[in-house]
């Protein structure tokens, strides 16, 4: 039965509905980009963003059409800076978190406190206690 029925259905409108289904694909997509480049966007106002956003609801495929033409370079140049942004961000991040490791770390502070307790200037308690803090811990949890 479903064979007979597959025999009805011809090659070609397969491909119809598959060029629909992916058209309303990527007709979602694109929508789901314009939203978000105009609601992220800094320089223009609230009435600005409900001004595109009707255009874009009311007459869907010419309201696209018009933010593509009128405002495609400048998305692509604010998509371009939030990477950069992004990207500075996390790479600021991670000399921070490798300087902590290198400079100024809980080893260096562990070093520096036993070069003082070998030089007399601290106690053995007051080395437990900097080797506590540069490790985190309490007392309690701290290992003799």
């Amino acid at each position: 039965m479903l064979l007979a029925q597959s025999a009805t259905y011809p090659l070609l409108d397969l491909f119809w509905t598959m060029l629909v289904f992916f058209g309303f694909v990527i007709w979602f997509w694109l929508l789901f980009v314009i939203f978000g480049d105009v609601f992220r966007r800094h320089d223009i106002s609230g009435w600005g963003k409900a001004g595109w956003t009707v255009l874009i609801i009311v007459i869907p495929i010419f309201g696209s059409l018009i933010y593509l033409i009128a405002q495609g370079r400048n998305m692509a140049e604010r998509r371009t800076a939030d990477v950069a942004a992004a990207r500075a961000d996390y790479e600021r991040d991670v000399r921070n978190i490798a300087a902590n490791g290198h400079a100024g770390g809980p080893t260096d502070q562990i070093a520096a406190g036993k070069r003082l307790l070998d030089e007399g200037a601290i106690t053995q308690e007051e080395f437990d206690a900097l080797k506590r803090k540069a490790l985190g811990t309490t007392g309690a949890h701290a290992a003799p």
